[in-house]
């Protein structure tokens, strides 16, 4: 017998679900409060974690830009759960949440408990907001 491919988002329910990482309360929360943002925000494994990407019609670009993606988890430190954004410079740090200065542009945002991620709720969803506001349509 066959097995069906899981769809993406199954893949991330059993990712979360298999995983043993002492937050994943906050894992689950913040997916949770990442797909509420915007209608046209998915998610799917990427870079073996899940990852957040823009679903929508975009202008076209070279697939190395990373234009299409959001934000992925980094769970390898049991102490916290880093929301990487590949493309986090485009942003404009106004609200200081955004970590980090690499050359390929990357920014973080590190969350440690749910009070922390409760904390930074609504600057989360202004970040997402912002940089799909930033999308070449």
């Amino acid at each position: 017998m066959t097995r069906a491919k899981l769809s993406d988002k199954e893949q991330v329910d059993e990712y979360i679900h298999s995983s043993d990482h002492p937050l994943k309360d906050v894992v689950i929360a913040l997916r949770d409060l990442i797909l509420a943002t915007d209608p046209e925000v998915a998610e799917h494994i990427k870079w073996n974690s899940p990852a957040f990407y823009y679903s929508g019609k975009m202008a076209p670009f070279d697939p190395k830009e990373y234009k299409r993606d959001i934000a992925v988890l980094h769970l390898r430190k049991k102490d916290q759960v880093l929301l990487i954004l590949p493309t986090g410079d485009k942003l404009h740090n106004t609200h200081g949440i955004l970590e980090g200065s690499y050359a390929d542009g990357r920014r973080m945002i590190t969350i440690k408990n749910m009070a922390e991620l409760e904390a930074k709720i609504l600057t989360l969803q202004q970040v997402i907001k912002q940089w799909l506001e930033l999308i070449e349509k």
